[in-house]
């Protein structure tokens, strides 16, 4: 294991969990502020993948492709939201699971009527391009510096809005006893509706950023809507401390578990027997904290208040 590769390692697995941390703030807000499990919240990091080239097609700017990317992500969560989503509300979770993987089935059915089954590009854009000399022979792309640059800056702007303006309280007091809020005048649905929006809006970020370095296709949130829960249950729900250090450990212990596990395991057991089972541990080692975690904190590392 050369230092090289783990610092490589390293900044992959904090980039990752920084795009876990944009998908995972969202989803965590609408569960713990609405008690609503939205399966479809991975499509709308999606969706801001294809939103980003289609615009970029249009302008050739990967910023102006943002700027436009972003309302348009905020717009479709809130139509999605008034349409479909807020009429489940009332309903059990089995409904709610069952409506929200109807969703995930239309809309990666829709984008390929839009857009093709074929995998689309997106360059990186030209002032972020090229890389940085970490040392003697390691350079890292300036892109990648960029996502987790831009990731670091939401999250201290998430933690601002939400602790210290009164949409803020109010989300934050959603997340701990949305009845009460409600119950003192409160309009909760509209409150829903903010949240539901801006969650959308994080995960089409998240899809935009990714667009120049990952193949942009149908189905490409699924995985990562997996790797967000498993985000919310370990930070805690309702709590975007709680995502933001679940994000960056979940990103990090991937990354680096599917790296350097066959590896490890050659100190202890034969080579066969290492490559053998190797990248099936590594492939566990999220989970197996996340059970860690639950065992010892049921209600994750920093739930929101009157959750835990």
């Amino acid at each position: 294991m050369s230092t090289a590769l783990l610092l490589v390692q390293l900044f992959n697995g904090l980039q990752l969990g920084i795009l876990l941390f944009l998908v995972a703030a969202g989803l965590t807000l609408v569960f713990g502020v609405m008690d609503f499990i939205n399966l479809a919240h991975g499509v709308q990091y999606m969706l801001g993948a294809y939103f980003a080239v289609a615009c970029f097609g249009l302008t050739g700017s990967f910023f102006a492709a943002l700027a436009l990317t972003l309302p348009a992500s905020l717009l479709f969560g809130l139509v999605l939201e008034v349409l479909v989503l807020r009429h489940l509300y009332e309903r059990d979770h089995l409904e709610q699971v069952l409506a929200t993987f109807g969703i995930i089935l239309f809309l990666n059915q829709g984008v390929k009527l839009v857009w093709g089954a074929a995998p689309l590009n997106m360059g990186v854009p030209e002032l972020l391009s090229g890389s940085v000399q970490l040392m003697d022979g390691l350079r890292y792309p300036v892109y990648r510096f960029a996502i987790i640059a831009a990731g670091l800056l939401v999250a201290a702007g998430l933690y601002l809005f939400v602790n210290h303006t009164r949409v803020g309280m109010l989300v934050r007091a959603g997340a701990s006893n949305a009845p009460m809020i409600s119950a003192l005048g409160i309009d909760i649905k509209h409150l829903f509706m903010i949240v539901f929006g801006f969650g959308a809006m994080l995960a089409g970020f998240a899809g935009v950023m990714v667009a120049p370095i990952l193949s942009v296709e149908p189905g490409m949130g699924d995985q990562i809507l997996i790797l967000a829960f498993v985000v919310i249950v370990i930070g805690g729900i309702g709590s975007i401390r709680g995502a933001f250090i679940a994000a960056l450990l979940v990103g990090v212990i991937d990354t680096l578990g599917r790296s350097f596990m066959t590896d490890m395991l050659r100190l202890f057991l034969a080579p066969t027997t290492a490559r053998a089972i190797g990248p099936a541990l590594a492939s566990m080692a999220i989970y197996l904290l996340m059970a860690i975690v639950l065992a010892v904190c049921p209600a994750g590392l920093f739930p929101a208040r009157g959750r835990a």
